[in-house]
């Protein structure tokens, strides 16, 4: 079995909080300063000619709102707050500026495997153009000032989505926990904070920024996520190696039903997903790990109700979900 990062890191994100120093935090209540914080990040990033493009959230239909959220290019927190909330989306989808979510900005670059200093790099880019129209609420002992006490200091969130399914299946996640918690950082599910670790997949990130710098926070996180591809490669060789009957037979039922099922509500997706992935990854499908990845995006129930939409069909979502899928599993010659 061939191994790499990649087959166990689905992506990785470096994320920013920041506040501007002349505007109360919360702009919930305050519609005005929600339209202030906006324009400054339109400005600045018009300013920095990178192809990004304005999503406001109210005036945006639900489903849309919902498919940024699959994509993880918004926040459950940010869908919170649309009737203030925005995003500034980089053409290539790899940076995102949050407007009015728990802070003023919050700045994420998405990266492939374990490349979180790219992703830094492209974050800090995007916080120079914002900082240029105007400054941010900084102490000097205690760093940059958030909503959040956790997220002052550094007001860095460096976090790896990583794909478990050994871990998973041989109960390993709760020491796993344990011991990641001892670092002080934290594993959540697929959509961060108070989510289901869905299709085996979770987020490994610290959980403080403050008396840590961005160096510091991105090398801790790289070597964690180092720690748990290893444990996850290894238990996949053993699997295949003591139970392969066993192992054979799920990714290949999975993959059968992801194949040629007509109808799937989304839990049973995920579930079907994940053994299709680990089947990619130990060399048992020929299928490129890209389309499996792409198809944690695609299929989601968002993007299959617009799917529906657009196609003015009178099909339900469970039943797009499964032309979703087969249109990628199954492409004409």
């Amino acid at each position: 079995m061939s191994q790499s990062e990649n087959d166990v890191v689905v992506s990785g994100r470096v994320r920013l909080a920041r506040n501007y120093h002349d505007l109360p935090f919360s702009n919930l209540s305050n519609p005005e300063n929600a339209q202030l914080c906006i324009d400054r990040a339109r400005e600045a990033m018009d300013a920095g000619k990178g192809a990004f493009v304005l999503h406001t959230l109210e005036g945006m239909p639900k489903v849309e709102r919902m498919a940024l959220m699959e994509q993880h290019l918004i926040s459950r927190d940010l869908l919170k707050h649309s009737e203030v909330g925005a995003a500034l989306i980089r053409d290539d989808l790899r940076v995102c500026i949050m407007v009015n979510e728990e802070d003023h900005l919050r700045i994420q670059a998405i990266v492939s495997g374990l490349a979180l200093p790219a992703a830094a790099e492209e974050a800090f880019r995007a916080e120079e153009l914002l900082e240029g129209v105007c400054p941010f609420s900084f102490d000097p002992q205690l760093g940059y000032l958030t909503s959040c006490p956790t997220n002052t200091g550094t007001g860095m969130r460096a976090s790896l989505m990583m794909h478990l399914p050994m871990l998973t299946r041989y109960k390993q996640m709760g020491n796993v926990n344990q011991s990641v918690a001892k670092l002080g950082l934290t594993t959540r599910g697929i959509y961060g904070e108070g989510s289901e670790a869905l299709g085996d997949l979770y987020q490994v990130s610290n959980q403080v920024t403050l008396g840590r710098t961005e160096d510091e926070i991105i090398e801790a996180v790289t070597a964690v996520g180092r720690q748990m591809i290893d444990m996850e490669h290894a238990l996949r060789e053993r699997c295949l190696s003591q139970q392969p009957v066993e192992l054979k037979d799920a990714v290949f039922r999975s993959y059968g039903l992801l194949r040629f099922a007509m109808q799937m509500d989304e839990k049973e997706f995920m579930q079907h997903w994940s053994n299709l992935r680990l089947g990619v990854a130990c060399g048992l499908i020929d299928v490129g790990l890209a389309t499996v990845d792409e198809l944690l995006t695609v299929a989601q129930n968002a993007h299959a109700r617009r799917y529906v939409q657009q196609n003015s069909s009178g099909m339900g979502v469970d039943q797009a979900r499964c032309e979703i899928i087969q249109k990628h599993l199954n492409p004409k010659p």
